[in-house]
């Protein structure tokens, strides 16, 4: 569900469809309090549901998705191939920093290695260091970690999230591209 809405939902219509999505996850993480699973997709659902949303409403939504992501990495730290460390990485870069959120890039560059250490060749882990690279102005490591995102190995379960995480990959290859 999170990869049809997210990839083929467009983003002005995306805020009306996330509430059932996190709504469904909310009775998983019920019947399965003792799995890490539920709270990361929820964390993920709900930090893509902000980005999409924007504006400081979306500050609460990013803190929960923070919470979650701590509590389930106490259950299963390397539960969804590193999901919990990518996620937070791509929180902690992309959230504001104090007295508005919690952004650190410190953090962001730890947990993402961290996601990297678990998942080397993974299409989610190199994409984020590479998007946090770019950001960070280190553009030759950035398209290097970002090409190896792009021939990361497809996952037969996920179709639909590597096609749109591999558009994804491209529009920040272009946007070095166009800085180098």
């Amino acid at each position: 569900q999170w990869e049809h809405i997210h990839y083929q939902v467009p983003e002005d219509k995306q805020d009306a469809d996330f509430p059932r999505l996190e709504e469904n996850l909310d009775a998983l993480i019920k019947r399965y309090p003792e799995r890490a699973e539920p709270l990361v997709w929820k964390a993920i659902v709900l930090s893509t549901h902000a980005g999409a949303k924007g504006g400081l409403s979306a500050l609460s939504m990013v803190r929960q998705a923070r919470d979650l992501l701590e509590k389930a990495e106490k259950i299963d730290p390397d539960t969804l191939n590193g999901s919990i460390f990518t996620t937070l990485g791509s929180l902690y870069y992309r959230v504001p920093g104090w007295p508005l959120g919690y952004g650190d890039d410190k953090k962001a560059e730890t947990f993402l290695k961290k996601a990297l250490q678990i998942d080397p060749d993974g299409i989610d882990a190199n994409y984020f260091y590479g998007d946090f690279l770019y950001r960070k102005g280190h553009y030759s490591e950035a398209l290097s970690v970002l090409e190896k995102a792009m021939h990361a190995p497809s996952r037969p379960s996920r179709p639909l999230a590597d096609e749109g995480r591999r558009k994804e990959i491209q529009a920040v290859i272009a946007k070095i591209k166009d800085k180098t």
